[in-house]
């Protein structure tokens, strides 16, 4: 199971820290991603990190300002977002994949992703 936290109302330029903490399945076995949906939009990628923590991915519109990483004792993967803007208001999905291999090509795709959390809301007014 994956349980999302951390969002909350921003104005922009500010920034949050969201959390995703995984229970019930062993973790390094488990690269995990953050996505996010807007109203009438697809949900999309914003970042990953591989299981061994080695590895991150980030989408252009986050790269410079979203910073994942990971916590393996506790098995927590978190996304610092700084500078936000109104662009990013959306729910933020924590995902996970289990592979042996970190693929740039399929952490970016929702249908790649095996496990899902429920959302957290992250809204930034102007």
């Amino acid at each position: 199971q994956l349980q999302a936290s951390g969002g909350g109302s921003v104005q922009a330029g500010g920034s949050l820290r969201l959390s995703c903490a995984a229970s019930g399945r062993t973790p390094y076995l488990y690269h995990r991603a953050w996505f996010r949906q807007s109203p009438g939009k697809e949900r999309e990628f914003v970042a990953a990190i591989s299981r061994r923590g080695n590895s991150t991915l980030y989408a252009d519109t986050v790269k410079g300002r979203f910073t994942i990483s990971g916590d393996d004792v506790s098995d927590t993967v978190y996304l610092q977002m700084s500078s936000l803007s109104v662009e990013d208001t959306a729910v933020y999905y924590c995902g996970a994949r289990r592979s042996a291999w970190f693929d740039p090509r399929t952490m970016v795709r929702v249908r790649y992703i095996n496990d899902w959390g429920q959302g957290t809301l992250v809204t930034v007014s102007s």
